[in-house]
């Protein structure tokens, strides 16, 4: 594995879920693939469980981690080519990525996106030409369209916990939020849950209120619905999750109340695990209920992302 930016550079997802979970159990087994390797981590937005768990990862595989704040630590960088920088970018990317790539064996980065031209964001310029000027092994740590580690993670609990005879139904639920969020998490989701059902692993149903349809290139072969309660009928896991429009871009639509997922809501499920990639706003986006009660996966899913940060770095560090 070169480059982990979607679950497109995935080989073998059944696999790389294996892997993740015998590292689980054996963290320390393969610290001889990182001896005097180092991980760089380059942040262009805040972190909380991606920054943890893939330092902890690298430390686990026995490698050496840098961390550069780039909003806060670095300079203002500029993207454009053909350009004169006479404006307040200080250094280009060419530069910068390939300075990055000199001191790094494997580099991670991780930049939201702006919401104000989907063109722009979906065209992820900035990532394709991070990664064509460091010239080393890029780990998306959450790009304008996608958050792979997060959407590995989350197939990885389904896997460790679905104890049923047959495949289990997935749920994606849509969710209130007071500010438009980027589509990053649910197309990442969307993209490896359908992989995922084309391998037999498991039913995905999409639920969202008129709007906030997906970019279909994400939901191929989901089964898609503007009701929640037709969803959650059945269903074995709920992933809870706000997103701005895809189509009417970056905008916080109008939508009819009863989309905050609540005990009452669990009642026509198969006593469904509720699962979130956090951070989460308390009884807003999902209930206190649920977040405190025995259905909720959110801290052992987040515990995951050790995990599946450390089989993608194991993987990459094979081909090093």
């Amino acid at each position: 594995m070169n480059q982990f930016t979607s679950v497109n550079d995935v080989q073998d997802i059944g696999q790389l879920v294996n892997d993740a979970l015998a590292l689980k159990e054996s963290p320390y087994a393969h610290q001889h693939l990182g001896k005097n390797k180092t991980l760089g981590l380059v942040f262009l937005n805040p972190s909380l469980r991606t920054r943890l768990s893939t330092q902890k990862a690298a430390l686990n595989l026995g490698m050496n981690v840098m961390v550069m704040n780039m909003d806060k630590e670095g300079w203002a960088l500029e993207t454009q080519d053909g350009i004169v920088m006479d404006g307040t970018t200080v250094e280009h990317i060419r530069e910068a990525a390939a300075v990055m790539g000199q001191y790094c064996d494997v580099l991670g980065l991780r930049s939201f996106p702006k919401l104000l031209n989907r063109d722009e964001d979906y065209n992820e310029d900035f990532f394709n030409k991070f990664i064509k000027y460091c010239k080393v092994p890029v780990v998306s740590l959450e790009s304008a369209t996608r958050h792979p580690l997060q959407s590995l993670a989350d197939l990885v609990t389904i896997k460790e916990t679905w104890k049923g005879p047959a495949k289990p139904k997935v749920v994606l639920a849509w969710a209130p939020h007071i500010k438009a969020l980027p589509q990053a998490v649910p197309n990442s989701f969307s993209e490896w849950m359908c992989k995922a059902q084309q391998e037999g692993m498991l039913d995905f149903t999409i639920a969202q209120p008129r709007g906030y349809e997906l970019n279909a290139d994400f939901t191929q072969g989901a089964h898609i619905t503007h009701d929640l309660d037709e969803a959650l009928a059945g269903a074995d896991y709920i992933y809870v999750k706000n997103w701005s429009s895809y189509e009417e871009y970056g905008k916080v639509l109008p939508f009819t109340e009863g989309w905050m997922l609540t005990n009452d809501k669990l009642k026509p499920t198969n006593d469904a695990r509720v699962m979130h990639c956090l951070p989460v706003r308390r009884d807003l986006e999902l209930s206190s209920e649920i977040l405190d009660g025995p259905n909720s996966l959110v801290i052992h899913e987040a515990g995951n992302r050790l995990w599946a940060a450390q089989a993608v770095l194991k993987q990459m560090l094979e081909k090093l």
